[in-house]
């Protein structure tokens, strides 16, 4: 059983009417309930590769069942390219990898137009997707591209399409972006720029893990058979679990603690006289939402924690 069984969509998680239209209350906490199983079972197949990193895996899922993007934060060597490869393979969605160079130029992310001979011997332009047209993109090493590189995820990661010689190609559905960023070596980099990092709903830090964590990662990675991720769920699954997660109540008082930090970081509405000398700008509309989505997605995780 899927979650399908309760919001009536197909396999690419979308209807004429839209995921979840028309169900009633008590069917969607039908839904929440046996998406919180699924996601105890991706957790559970994470587990098998990925060791000591808990807390990034929830915060993972986090992003990704609230639609955003997440850039992962840590020293080379802590599993970041695999946990977006075991993540692809658990959530059923189609990987691709960047390798973000300071030579790497916008059209070998978004893709170009080439002249080609048709088969009438008529010669016109045909467009060539590039690795972006994916379901879920690892841009590793985002910060050794050239702000201009940079800058040719901004229309894929706010309006899932990018426009190559005046016409829009969409992305497919759904489509994340999981960039990772080497904190210890800043030669030959460029900082994100703001609007660039406006688009990354959070940012992860990866750390060392524990003792007993790192013992069972060298016993079950250095032998004969590595371990391997099962897929638990669908890319259409996927989509209506992110549709799920907007119909998940918010509580008035967790609005208003949203309202309060995302203004009360604003130089402006503070009424900080420090904040307001020492801060430019503050978070706008975008982190409100995407607060809020957090919450309802931290709300499942936590369910699963305490299970």
């Amino acid at each position: 059983m899927t979650i399908f069984d309760a919001v009536g969509t197909d396999a690419t998680g979308s209807d004429a009417a839209g995921p979840l239209a028309g169900i009633t209350a008590d069917e969607a906490v039908a839904a929440a309930d046996r998406l919180t199983a699924r996601l105890g079972e991706v957790r559970s197949q994470i587990g098998r590769v990925i060791f000591g990193q808990e807390q990034v895996v929830a915060e993972v899922l986090v992003c990704l069942l609230s639609g955003g993007h997440a850039l992962l934060v840590g020293a080379p060597g802590l599993g970041k390219t695999l946990l977006v490869q075991t993540l692809g393979t658990v959530l059923g969605l189609s990987p691709k990898r960047v390798q973000f160079t300071p030579d790497l130029m916008p059209a070998d992310i978004t893709g170009s137009e080439i002249l080609d001979e048709m088969q009438d011997g008529r010669r016109g332009f045909r467009f060539v997707p590039g690795p972006v047209f994916c379901q879920l993109l690892m841009a590793d090493e985002i910060n050794r591209a050239s702000p201009r590189t940079q800058s040719a995820l901004l229309q894929a990661m706010q309006e899932h399409k990018v426009a190559v010689a005046g016409v829009e190609h969409p992305l497919p559905h759904p489509f994340h972006v999981l960039a990772t960023q080497n904190p210890i070596e800043q030669e030959g980099t460029y900082p994100l720029p703001e609007a660039q990092l406006d688009r990354f709903m959070l940012q992860i830090d990866l750390t060392y893990p524990g003792e007993a964590e790192e013992r069972a990662m060298l016993l079950a990675t250095t032998g004969a058979r590595l371990a391997s991720a099962e897929p638990v769920l669908q890319a259409g699954e996927l989509v209506a679990a992110q549709a799920l997660i907007r119909r998940l109540p918010v509580g008035g008082q967790v609005v208003d603690a949203i309202l309060r930090l995302v203004r009360g970081a604003r130089p402006e509405s503070s009424g900080n006289s420090r904040l307001a000398r020492d801060v430019a700008w503050g978070p706008g509309p975008r982190a409100a939402q995407a607060l809020m989505l957090a919450c309802r997605a931290r709300a499942l995780c936590f369910v699963i924690a305490w299970r």
